[in-house]
């Protein structure tokens, strides 16, 4: 085994790794960049050394300066993770050619899928059953749309160098083609170095499932059984879990044998996943492409087989043979993961930049598991990705894992940033989820009920926000009282008596329907909140650490409060609520409407310019493309009108809140 290994990447799967090699008593070097100078990672190593700035170009993309680094530490193998140089056959290469091991499969291998159109020819070769589609050198195009035309739309444009939904679109009719193509060819470049692109049939209602390979340097390969991934936003995964339901014995052993077949056919070693997508009319499958790298969604596969992924990657690099073979591989229960982003649903799942100001989950058992590169007070920065957390759990049987997933998610806290969490609980609780009829559609079908308009809070939650305020002026009173010359003066008493003064206390929030106005009348040992029509009879029964203990008209129940600026985080019922206290006197801004602002919507870059000055524009015509954290948001003409300037140009950083382009609008 391996005395030292350097981490050739950073976050939660940085930390995955560490964790792993430590119980194996090997020790770890890790490597950051400036903006990871704090990260978690870099604490929890051995050894930690700087690469350089942010940018993954200039830092975690330095293959020469990671084998280097490996050198002078003398570590004797990279784990590159996944993401980064984890599929370079340069890299692995450079690696060999070093004397140093690359944890993972052979570079041949690499090239062999590095290319989704090579990687599909060599699989039909093989026999293994593909996709109707285009997969040729040829990226003319208007060869490329005469074959888009000869498939049949719907089709698939996909990047042909890589994958997590970078450079994939959906083209639905022939006239949107080249603008979705130049789209996915751009994406495609910046995100992999390489603009090459394949077309496929778009299937209407498929599944993506795919299956965990691993093999040796012995020719033994097995199948550690499937996954189901098809819950995904912007053609990235979402939610995962493992086995996928409804998997019969006799297609989970013919796509397992088909996976091994196609780590065999390319002479694979290590931990790859084979990913397939499952017609659910037809139950036919078809390969769609060979990741040759751990997944970010592997707990899954360890939590149901009760294997260490990392650990067999570790003791195949070393010459070992694979620990287990397929016989006596088993599954046991149900895994779900659900990835925990900094992102709003509401903007189609816009990344968020921010500090995690308050970052509170669920306790760690067999049962759940949280993978994470990050820890309250960490920043989420525009450079990565933006994910928080992977949160993964167990049961004996899906209904099982979901009920724990559900209670999870519900004890989740976040404050500084949006999250996706409210999002993740409405799909897990959803009865098309739940009943197990997913699709990659499944999203965009049940869009209104997963992602709803945000709605005004209860009268209850509003009583309890009350309560909430009453609480911390008692508790600064009592302060006041306690610094006092004369702790025993009437008017320390928080208490609601007041001469010739009302018995009640106002109140007022905001929350997305508006302001609410809160009454809270004092009665013996309680209050009378009045909200509008309704009256509620509350009682604070406790408040301590941020906690409130209260009964809601004979109903108890226990709510999380978290003050942040002006806000406040009410979390009950399951949901996470926030309202804004203010005084109506005080506040005299009224709230700006930003629908359909031609500003920045997060830090980017400017991709594309797609309308000259003096140009007239209607509503909804596509007006400039933005490109952040690899992904590319288009921003569109609020309304019919004229261009007046444009304000930057391609190649050019923009702040979030930029404004863009300067439209006169039509009267």
């Amino acid at each position: 085994m391996f005395d030292k290994i350097l981490i050739a990447n950073r976050g939660e799967i940085a930390c995955r790794v560490i964790h792993t090699a430590r119980q194996l008593g090997i020790r770890t070097v890790a490597v950051y960049s400036e903006a990871d100078a704090a990260a978690r990672h870099v604490k929890l190593a051995d050894e930690a050394w700087l690469l350089g700035p942010a940018a993954p170009k200039a830092s975690y993309l330095l293959g020469d300066k990671l084998i280097d680094i490996a050198r002078q530490t003398g570590a004797q193998a990279i784990h590159p993770g996944y993401g980064f140089l984890s599929e370079n056959e340069d890299f692995a290469a450079a690696c060999e050619a070093a004397g140093i091991v690359f944890i993972g499969p052979p570079a041949s291998s690499i090239a062999a899928m590095g290319s989704k159109s090579a990687a599909k020819q060599l699989m039909e070769r093989a026999q293994v059953p593909l996709v109707p589609g285009y997969h040729g050198d040829d990226q003319d195009p208007a060869l490329l749309a005469r074959e888009a035309a000869r498939i049949g739309f719907p089709v698939l444009i996909k990047a042909s160098a890589g994958g997590g939904g970078k450079g994939m679109k959906i083209v639905e009719h022939a006239d949107d083609f080249a603008s979705q193509l130049a789209s996915a060819q751009r994406e495609a470049l910046a995100s992999f170095g390489d603009d090459k692109v394949l077309v496929e049939k778009y299937l209407t209602k498929p599944r993506h499932v795919e299956i965990q390979v691993f093999a040796d340097q012995h020719g033994q390969c097995v199948y550690l059984f499937e996954r189901d991934c098809s819950v995904q936003r912007r053609h990235q995964k979402v939610l995962e879990e493992a086995p996928a339901p409804g998997m019969s014995e006799a297609q989970r052993q013919q796509m397992g044998d088909t996976a091994c077949n196609a780590a065999k056919a390319i002479g694979y070693v290590g931990a790859g996943t084979v990913e397939f997508i499952l017609d659910t009319l037809t139950g036919a499958f078809y390969f769609m492409e060979m990741n040759t790298r751990l997944q970010v969604e592997h707990p899954v596969t360890e939590m149901i087989t009760g294997q260490d992924l990392v650990e067999w990657q570790l003791r195949v690099a070393c010459g070992e043979p694979l620990p287990l073979s397929q016989s006596t591989l088993r599954i046991h229960g149900h895994a779900l993961e659900a990835r925990i982003y900094a992102e709003d649903p509401t903007k189609d799942f816009l990344p968020a930049i921010g500090k995690l100001q308050v970052l509170r989950t669920p306790a760690t058992s067999a049962q759940v598991r949280i993978d994470s590169g990050v820890v309250e007070g960490d920043e989420i920065s525009p450079y990565y990705d933006p994910m928080i957390a992977k949160l993964i759990v167990w049961g004996e049987d899906r209904p099982a894992a979901l009920r724990r997933m559900r209670q999870a998610l519900a004890e989740y806290r976040i404050v500084g940033l949006t999250t996706n969490v409210d999002f993740l609980a409405a799909t897990v609780a959803h009865p098309a989820f739940a009943s197990g009829d997913v699709d990659t559609g499944l999203i965009a079908r049940h869009r209104a009920e997963l992602i709803p308009d945000a709605l005004a809070a209860s009268p209850q939650v509003l009583a309890i926000a009350a309560l909430a305020e009453l609480a911390n002026i008692a508790q600064m009173a009592e302060q006041r009282r306690t610094h006092s010359d004369d702790p025993t003066s009437p008017w320390n008493d928080a208490a609601g008596w007041r001469l010739n003064e009302a018995t009640h206390v106002e109140l007022h929030f905001r929350d997305t329907s508006g302001d609410r106005a809160v009454l809270a009348h004092y009665r013996n040992g309680g209050f009378i909140i009045e909200i509008a029509e309704e009256k509620i009879m509350c009682e604070l029964l406790q408040a301590t650490d941020g906690q409130l203990r209260v009964n809601l008209a004979g109903r108890q129940l226990t709510a999380d409060i978290i003050h942040h600026e002006n806000e406040l985080h009410l979390f009950v019922f399951g949901q996470h609520h926030i309202l804004q206290r203010f005084d109506p006197v005080l506040d005299g801004l009224d709230e700006q409407d930003d629908a359909g602002s031609l500003r920045a919507p997060m830090p980017g870059t400017v991709v594309a310019v797609l309308v000259a000055a003096g140009q007239p524009v209607e509503k909804g015509q596509p007006l400039i493309v933005l490109e952040a954290m690899k992904m590319e948001h288009t921003i569109a003409a609020p309304a019919a009108g004229l261009v007046a300037e444009l304000l930057y140009q391609v190649g050019e950083r923009v702040n979030e809140g930029t404004e863009l382009i300067l439209l006169n609008t039509e009267t």
